[in-house]
């Protein structure tokens, strides 16, 4: 997941509180830091992105291909 994936993703999922759960929100996947600390130590963002959907209890359903864009239509 590219970090853009991951902002389209948060966004989506949790719309205009993305901000405070990225700044907010202690994960304890990923060593209890925040996701925007853990994205500043180097954490892959598909491991931010599984993390925050564990903690917001995010259904499996909405948590693997969210982000991406479609592909372009020739």
């Amino acid at each position: 997941m590219r970090l853009s994936e991951f902002e389209r993703a948060v966004q989506h999922e949790f719309g205009p509180r993305a901000g405070a759960i990225l700044s907010d929100l202690v994960l304890t996947g990923v060593g209890n830091r925040t996701a925007n600390q853990a994205l500043e130590a180097g954490v892959p963002a598909r491991d931010v992105w599984l993390a925050v959907c564990e903690e917001m209890d995010v259904p499996p359903e909405r948590r693997y291909g969210v982000g991406r864009l479609e592909p372009k239509r020739r």
